[in-house]
């Protein structure tokens, strides 16, 4: 079985005959070196499948499923909610989130949030490579840029505040619900003291000290989400 991977935004089923869009066909063909009758495996969130090649015609595959390898999976939903930064980190910090089981990605803009526009179409990509290239079926969501106030009174879910001045250094999973978990990260200038109290007054928030040194954005997320995973998993 080929190790090859690839995002198929349609439906999938044994037997169905289909093409892959310019883009792959061309990272099949061109990059992967991949020729007639050779394997790979399509996914999304329905589950993952062997495909086929069945013919290349100018430069377009054609393949058939063969059979379903893995069924759709039921995971916990762990959300990102971040305030979005300078596009090289921002890139990192998405792949890297992607890779450690984030399934909804949240941007925010706060007070002090220096990059206040995203590139959701670009954020997108990231997340369906690292979906790829990190056995994930379930590709996480990209929600649009809100307001700290929309965001609180819009979800349903448990927060977990990263907040450099908190006391506390453990997440009380007896806390922890059946609803979403989410981590909201601040903007590089900290969170104001007025967004602090409205994070703080949610109804189910936990806030925790996750590092005794400033971190940078990218590398609090990865910090926090490798906390959270020890926990809920």
């Amino acid at each position: 079985m080929s190790n090859i991977r690839l995002f198929f935004s349609n439906s999938l089923s044994a037997d169905m005959i289909d093409k892959l869009d310019k883009s792959q066909s061309h990272y099949l063909v061109k990059v992967m070196r991949v020729k007639e009758n050779e394997v790979f495996s399509l996914f999304n969130k329905n589950g993952e499948w062997e495909a086929k090649i069945l013919g290349i015609s100018k430069s377009i595959v054609e393949f058939k499923i063969i059979k379903q390898l893995r069924q759709k999976e039921n995971i916990k939903e762990l959300w990102l909610a971040f305030s979005p930064i300078k596009s090289n980190y921002q890139n990192f910090m998405i792949q890297k989130a992607t890779e450690l089981g984030v399934t909804k990605f949240l941007p925010i803009i706060f007070d002090r949030t220096i990059v206040r526009k995203t590139n959701k179409e670009r954020l997108e990509k990231i997340v369906i490579e690292a979906s790829e290239q990190s056995n994930r079926i379930n590709v996480p969501i990209i929600e649009e840029s809100q307001n700290l106030n929309n965001f609180l009174k819009t979800n349903l879910m448990d927060l977990i505040f990263t907040d450099l001045n908190s006391n506390n250094n453990k997440i009380d999973k007896s806390k922890l619900t059946d609803r979403p978990v989410c981590i909201i990260v601040g903007p590089e200038g900290d969170f104001s003291e007025a967004e602090k109290e409205e994070i703080l007054s949610f109804s189910s928030v936990q806030a925790i000290k996750i590092n005794e040194n400033i971190l940078r954005s990218e590398t609090a997320v990865i910090s926090a989400i490798s906390i959270i995973n020890y926990v809920i998993n």
